[in-house]
């Protein structure tokens, strides 16, 4: 006679309920790239101070009418009492810092340096952050075209980006600008300088992030997915689009980070040669220079637009490095 079957039901262990099993259980989620990567850059403490204060230098910039109206002075209003008759510099310590100009007085004018830092950050980040725009446009649209089709296109548009790269940008830039008229594109003075500075800057900056986005685009049009899609009659359009440009906006990422500063000191340069902003719009690069004149005298004067532009530098570099190493873990440091 056969025996009778094991029962083996008893045997079967209860699912544990906090390992993510059973009705009672939580369901195994998958996560997405962009989760990952945001977790990885929730454990790099150093990268999300540089994101805070990068966030916070924006929202000082975007307030700033509203900011100065509570701790500083309009930012072209002169106070000649807080300057010495004699040597022109800041009365009391520290450039004049004290708790009604918090970070003391501009020498000659006695204008308020609180205030103009601020303005300052204006400037600055508007000309880093619309200069990488136009930047990141063209470069990944030419980059793309030329890595995807390749051929007579690929080789025009690299002999233009090799041309572009060894072009000298700050002195093409200088003499452009010393050129422009006051008035063009319906907009006079600094917003004419602001709009060339973006405008060239961005122009002069896309076979950096073209270059990267080619290299990428020749690798990634080999990938099986893309030959599935074509042999399933995608065009081309479908593939750049659809296919391609999805996998390359970590790589475009990352460089629009990195790039952001590096346009923030061409500004900032192009100031203190005095082809940038002219007074009385305020600008870091332009303190600086006319701190030269004073730093013996009034060295706070200097230390303050200094540590102003540091400060925003470092903090978008370490930013940029954390977004790099969580959206790349393979190519970390």
């Amino acid at each position: 006679m056969t025996a009778p079957l094991h029962d083996t039901s008893a045997e079967i262990a209860p699912v544990d309920p906090a390992l993510g099993g059973g009705a009672e259980g939580k369901s195994i989620e998958g996560r997405s790239l962009g989760r990952i990567a945001w977790n990885r850059l929730k454990r790099d403490k150093v990268a999300l101070t540089g994101g805070a204060v990068v966030l916070v230098l924006i929202v000082i910039a975007a307030f700033a009418p509203f900011i100065v109206s509570l701790l500083g002075h309009p930012p072209h209003q002169h106070h000649e009492d807080m300057i010495d008759p004699l040597f022109q510099t800041p009365k009391g310590a520290l450039g004049g810092i004290s708790g009604e100009h918090l970070l003391g007085v501009e020498p000659g004018n006695g204008r308020d340096v609180f205030s103009r830092i601020i303005y300052g950050a204006r400037v600055s980040l508007l000309v880093g952050f619309l200069s990488a725009v136009v930047a990141v446009v063209v470069g990944t649209v030419l980059g793309a075209l030329a890595g995807y089709f390749g051929g007579w296109l690929d080789a025009a548009i690299s002999r233009v980006m090799d041309m572009l790269l060894a072009f000298p940008q700050l002195l093409f830039i200088i003499s452009l600008i010393s050129v422009v008229p006051n008035q063009m594109f319906g907009l006079t003075g600094t917003g004419v300088r602001l709009t060339v500075m973006i405008l060239v800057i961005g122009f002069f900056g896309w076979p950096y992030i073209g270059r990267i986005v080619r290299g990428q685009t020749l690798s990634l049009r080999e990938r099986e997915y893309v030959e599935a899609a074509r042999s399933l009659g995608a065009g081309r359009r479908y593939i750049l689009f659809k296919e391609l440009l999805p996998n390359l906006i970590a790589p475009i990422t990352v460089y629009t980070t990195l790039m952001i500063p590096t346009n923030i000191l061409t500004e900032a340069a192009l100031s203190f040669l005095g082809v940038g902003v002219k007074p009385p719009t305020a600008s870091w690069g332009q303190m600086l220079s006319t701190a030269t004149r004073y730093y013996e005298a009034d060295p706070m004067y200097m230390v303050v637009p200094g540590v102003a532009i540091f400060i925003t530098v470092l903090s978008f570099n370490l930013f940029g490095d954390g977004v790099r190493d969580a959206l790349d873990p393979k190519g970390s440091r």
